[in-house]
């Protein structure tokens, strides 16, 4: 599998061709033919193409660097011992730490994810405890040098529920699918993430209306009174999540593939396209709020934010400006572009008065580009290509946002639950594994957002 600097450099061979074909058309002066544009076209999509296999492999190196990070760091401890006073309380000579590196937000320094320093200890955290697990997992069988009628065995019963044959996931089986799904949705790459550990809900403090001017007053005199100050709340309320697959019995049995890595990864798929769509395109009921979704409650975002385009069902570059200048500039360190990706094609064609492209190597009416040390972008600000964008180029339709996108807020229950279903599939020699989660989220403020509206 090629890697991240091979699969760079293909894409600068395809953007230098691509540039080959306008430098000859524009040095003669003329037009692109029809197979000039065809080859040109050609070379932008395989650039798109190659894009996004660029970002899939930095997340496989990314995810094979941090499992490695975890084997050294379990490799240099001391070994472990129970405590003979707590069986159930596996600790190494101090307190076993299992660490998972913070992914940090590209365009910040702001940790988003899990606190670095944080301890996980006891049973769900023993190795013995993940053994059991994998072996749960496989075929419902677990070890009876674990729970052959001990400590161990009541201390974990407090943690299934026998009747639907529920199971607490070990923490480090939690935490690794959480990271999944931070790796498959945008929006959580850059939003603030808070997790909920005993309330219900997740209220957050806002100033509705602000205090007025201050007075030109004399020296004895106080100024009027202001009665403009005004204080409300955001409120999140985590919403049920649930999805069910299927696996082989021969298949786990086989031993062949990792069956915990195959629940895993698929599920934690599953829980980002959904997530995902939520952020984007929720309407808020019984679900996340997402940020095309116009509101006039105060809870999102309004139509004031919005940006009409000059031209009907047609963006201009002028509307791009329009949109970055409608952002006050202490939110421009961490503005981020989204577009869907017809969308970029159609920003990529963009010419000046002289047939030129607007969009080049060396970034578009910007400095950054597609050079091997780049990434692309739009006036000087980060781009990012979402599916689920709306791309649809109909008058009064949104096709493409510029946010700070740390503004929106995601409150979510860490304790996920993983559910085995054996006699439902036993018919089709299958066993069903169902997880469920509880997220909710919202953009708390709506001025560092800017919604692009057809006209």
């Amino acid at each position: 599998m090629p890697t991240v600097l091979e699969l760079k450099a293909q894409r600068l061979a395809l953007v230098t061709q691509a540039r080959a074909i306008h430098k000859k058309a524009t040095d003669e002066k003329r037009e692109m033919s029809a197979e000039e544009n065809t080859n040109f076209d050609k070379y932008m999509t395989d650039s798109d193409a190659l894009k996004a296999q660029i970002d899939d492999a930095a997340k496989a190196e990314s995810r094979a660097q941090r499992l490695k990070d975890a084997e050294d760091e379990l490799a240099r401890s001391d070994g472990r011992r129970t405590n003979p006073d707590n069986p159930g309380d596996d600790r190494t000579g101090e307190e076993q730490v299992f660490k998972f590196p913070a992914r940090m937000n590209p365009a910040s320094t702001r940790e988003i994810k899990f606190n670095p320093t944080a301890k996980y200890v006891g049973p769900l955290a023993s190795k013995e405890y993940r053994d059991d697990f994998r072996s749960w997992i496989r075929g419902g069988k677990r070890s009876a040098r674990l729970f052959e009628g001990s400590e161990e065995l009541r201390n974990l019963q407090v943690d299934i529920d026998t009747a639907g044959g529920f199971l607490v996931t070990p923490q480090q089986f939690a935490a690794e699918m959480i990271a999944i799904v931070d790796n498959e949705v945008f929006i959580r790459r850059h939003a603030t993430i808070m997790t909920l550990t005993s309330a219900t809900t997740l209220g957050v403090p806002s100033r509705d209306v602000d205090i007025a001017d201050s007075d030109w007053t004399s020296e004895l005199a106080t100024g009027n009174e202001d009665s403009a100050l005004s204080f409300g709340k955001r409120e999140l309320f985590p919403h049920p999540l649930a999805k069910r697959i299927r696996i082989s019995n021969k298949l786990l049995r086989a031993g062949a593939l990792d069956a915990e890595s195959i629940v895993k990864d698929r599920l934690g798929y599953k829980f980002g396209v959904t997530q995902e769509k939520a952020f984007l395109l929720g309407t808020g009921v019984n679900q996340a709020l997402g940020v095309f979704i116009p509101t006039t409650n105060g809870s999102g975002i309004s139509t004031a934010r919005d940006v009409q385009t000059a031209a009907v069902n047609t963006l201009g570059a002028d509307d791009l400006i329009n949109a970055k200048y409608n952002q006050k500039s202490q939110y421009w360190p961490k503005l981020r572009w989204m577009f869907h990706r017809t969308t970029i094609g159609k920003i990529r064609k963009l010419k000046d008065a002289n047939g030129q492209y607007l969009w080049s190597p060396a970034g578009m009416i910007g400095q950054a580009g597609l050079s091997q040390d780049q990434h692309d972008s739009i006036l000087d600000l980060p781009l990012d290509m979402s599916e689920y964008c709306p791309n649809t180029f109909t008058s009064g339709l949104y096709i493409g946002i510029l946010a700070d996108w740390s503004h929106y807020w995601i409150a979510e229950a860490l304790s996920m639950q993983l559910q085995r279903l054996v006699e439902l599939y036993a018919v089709s020699n299958q066993t069903g594994y169902i997880a469920r989660a509880e997220v909710d989220g919202a953009p708390v403020l709506e001025e560092p957002f800017t919604r692009i509206i057809l006209q």
